[in-house]
């Protein structure tokens, strides 16, 4: 089965999918006490025309930022290109892949799938779907939440590590079955505290990237593959 991936938090990822990252720091950025009010509904920060004209740029998603009990939005607009890994993109299937530091919920297009973009656990790994059949030129708003850990007693400060585009085709007829699905997974014995990964999805042979955090103590991640 075809398939492509683009790392959208390295400069030729970025390029290639006309990504500028920003990031603001609150509930609800810019509103006082950073928009945590009683009994709040939402924050209009994962929507996708939220003006976050005045954000920050975020040159290095892997940098630390905040403090203590925190969230800490993450925005970007991508553009599906003609071509990725020397294929055309039209019709292929595109996953958002990343790891938050400590807890993160991912938004796409002012929606999160309740079952993978929803906080899945202390930096647990995500993957979301961003269309199941991308068509070059359209654009699609990547919002990600990320809260420092435990709630109780936060510790260290928040970043989002090694966020990746894949992108998988379909196999052509006569083609033989895909390996099976690229799966994230903590690292045994990992020890770097905080790392992000990089995988494609539907079958092959991909490499899976880490990248070492600073003192926060957070979790390694690795890939491994699974049959069927």
């Amino acid at each position: 089965m075809p398939r492509a991936t683009i790392n959208i938090g390295e400069p030729d990822g970025q390029a290639a999918a006309g990504v500028i990252w920003k990031y603001a720091i609150g509930y609800i950025p810019g509103e006082e006490n950073e928009g945590l009010t009683a009994q709040s509904e939402g924050s209009p920060a994962r929507l996708p025309e939220y003006d976050d004209s005045g954000w920050a740029v975020c040159s290095e998603l892997a940098e630390r930022v905040s403090r203590g009990f925190t969230f800490v939005w993450y925005r970007t607009t991508i553009t599906i290109p003609e071509t990725a890994g020397g294929r055309s993109t039209a019709g292929m299937r595109v996953q958002f892949e990343t790891c938050v530091d400590d807890y993160g919920e991912i938004w796409i297009d002012g929606e999160c799938n309740r079952d993978r973009g929803t906080v899945q656990g202390f930096n647990v790994p995500q993957r979301v779907l961003v269309t199941d059949s991308a068509r070059p030129g359209n654009r699609h708003t990547i919002a990600i939440l990320a809260v420092n850990g435990p709630l109780a007693a936060p510790f260290g400060t928040v970043f989002s590590a090694t966020p990746t585009w894949a992108l998988s085709g379909r196999a052509t007829s006569g083609a033989a079955p895909a390996p099976g699905r690229r799966l994230l997974q903590p690292a045994a014995g990992t020890p770097a505290p905080g790392v992000g990964c990089a995988v494609a999805v539907a079958g092959g042979q991909v490499g899976g990237g880490v990248t070492a955090g600073g003192p926060d103590g957070g979790r390694g991640c690795s890939t491994t593959q699974s049959e069927g």
